[in-house]
């Protein structure tokens, strides 16, 4: 017989934090995945080039998961398969977030504030997927 391994209680504060932490990750998930289908030439451009398939594909599905994901976090009974989908899409668009702090740094044209902000955006990413993470645990 293997061990058991226990985790730690949730308390009704962790539980209410969750819900806070809920509601903020899906109106952030649900504006941007908003823009993402309203404005798609924005998000074209930070697609990593090395993706097979159209830069458009992929902005339209990044879109429409944010979307998604956004409403499973805003309901009680699909918040613990949110937290879950939130903290898997933050790791999965990381490689756009640094794809697109690549070329701002590269880029002549780009201003010293976007240079500034697509770099220190990407430490970011680990308090986001911690956060999906929390809510989960505590749904």
């Amino acid at each position: 017989m293997s061990p058991r391994i226990s985790r730690p209680a949730v308390t009704s504060r962790d539980a209410a934090r969750a819900v806070t932490t809920a509601r903020v990750l899906a109106v952030a998930l649900g504006g941007s995945g908003v823009l993402h289908l309203v404005r798609p030439a924005v998000y074209d451009s930070i697609v990593p080039r090395a993706l097979p398939g159209s830069a458009r594909f992929y902005t339209i599905a990044s879109g429409v998961a944010e979307v998604g994901i956004a409403a499973a976090l805003a309901s009680r009974p699909t918040r613990r398969v949110g937290g879950l989908l939130a903290a898997a899409l933050f790791v999965a668009v990381f490689p756009a977030n640094v794809s697109m702090a690549t070329r701002s740094l590269r880029s002549s044209r780009a201003f010293t504030a976007r240079r500034l902000v697509t770099v220190l955006r990407l430490p970011l990413q680990w308090p986001l997927v911690t956060a999906a993470l929390r809510v989960a645990r505590a749904s």
